[in-house]
């Protein structure tokens, strides 16, 4: 009887999928578990990553493109350093190179997590009202100021070109002939 089995399977064409039930994709090749404005958007930055970044996303990776704080890459090696002369144990070495980096870690992780939101907050309103400022009061009153003061560029244009040019110039005429040798006795 198990004879028989065996043949009316073998008869049988199975269709057997190996993909994983885990991997998340269905027979287009989607994945399952994104939501379809995941998948857009990563299609998006994989066409063109330049393009799509502005001043508002900033880049995760590259936090200092302008090495702005360059200063501040400060390691233990370039604050604590112990001459030959004078060193301390191995282990104490160690342990106080460990308990820096560390600390140096966790304590700005901590700093910034609970000031790096109110102090960005501030600074963007602060660098906004400059920016009002800047654009709707300073630049309007330079904008006045050169427009009325216009006559006077001109006066001042033609004194330098009647007056102190010439002077300057015959002054360097009369102190062209003057030559210095150094001689040494």
């Amino acid at each position: 009887m198990s004879g028989t089995m065996m043949q009316s399977m073998d008869a049988k064409e199975t269709e057997i999928d190996l993909r994983d039930a885990g991997d998340g994709e269905d027979d287009e090749g989607q994945q399952t578990w994104k939501t379809q404005l995941e998948t857009v958007l990563e299609e998006e930055e994989e066409e063109d990553v330049i393009s799509t970044q502005s001043d508002t996303r900033p880049l995760i990776n590259e936090r200092d493109p302008r090495q702005i704080n360059e200063c501040l890459k400060v390691s233990f090696e370039d604050v604590i350093a112990e001459p030959a002369s004078v060193r301390s144990g191995d282990r104490v070495w160690i342990w106080s190179h460990a308990l820096f980096e560390v600390s140096r870690a966790w304590f700005y992780r901590i700093i910034t997590a609970v000031l790096a939101v109110p102090v960005s907050l501030i600074a963007g309103i602060l660098f906004a009202v400059l920016s009002f400022i800047h654009i709707w009061f300073f630049t309007p009153c330079v904008q006045v100021v050169l427009i009325n003061t216009g006559w006077l560029q001109t006066l001042w244009s033609s004194v330098l070109d009647i007056i102190i040019l010439p002077f300057f110039q015959s002054v360097a005429k009369c102190c062209r002939g003057i030559s210095v040798v150094l001689t040494r006795e």
